[in-house]
């Protein structure tokens, strides 16, 4: 039942207890107590809005950084990550298989601004060998929710 909770939740985290116990045929005590479970033991680290920023009128710029990194003895990338993490402009950051080794999302206010961070924290830090910045241009869907649905194209008549 756990699952089905984190998965309902993850999907929309204001379904209120009520509402997930009626959609899996639970009562609502046992949601509560799942839930405070969950969150007890680190499964559910945080409840968040997905906010379409464009709409809302901000002026923000957010970038896919590629690092690459000479993992630390006895550490791996942990320190190295972590160190990237602490950054307030550091939305997310994965340890990534292929021609890289982490990937780091950020926002900023302008494409100087990410370029700054960039290299004046990022590439400073000890074990960082390189980086490729990539700025977002358009989002389309993110955590399985679609930003601004394309208008359907209608079907034209075809007249001879």
């Amino acid at each position: 039942m756990k699952t089905e909770i984190l998965k309902l939740l993850e999907k929309d985290c204001r379904l209120t207890a009520g509402q997930i116990a009626s959609m899996l045929g639970a009562s609502e005590n046992e949601v509560v107590n799942a839930i405070a479970e969950c969150e007890a033991d680190g499964l559910i680290i945080g409840y968040m809005a997905q906010v379409d920023w464009d709409k809302a009128g901000s002026e923000a710029v957010t970038a896919l950084i590629e690092v690459k990194v000479t993992p630390q003895r006895g550490d791996g990338y942990e320190r190295i990550a972590e160190r990237i993490y602490q950054y307030e402009e550091v939305e997310s950051t994965y340890l990534m298989s292929g021609a890289y080794d982490l990937c780091v999302i950020i926002s900023g206010r302008t494409l100087k601004e990410v370029a700054a961070f960039v290299s004046s924290r990022l590439s400073t830090i000890d074990g960082v060998s390189g980086t490729a910045t990539h700025f977002i241009l358009k989002k389309y869907k993110e955590k399985h929710l679609v930003f601004e649905k394309m208008p359907e194209q209608q079907e034209r008549m075809v007249f001879f």
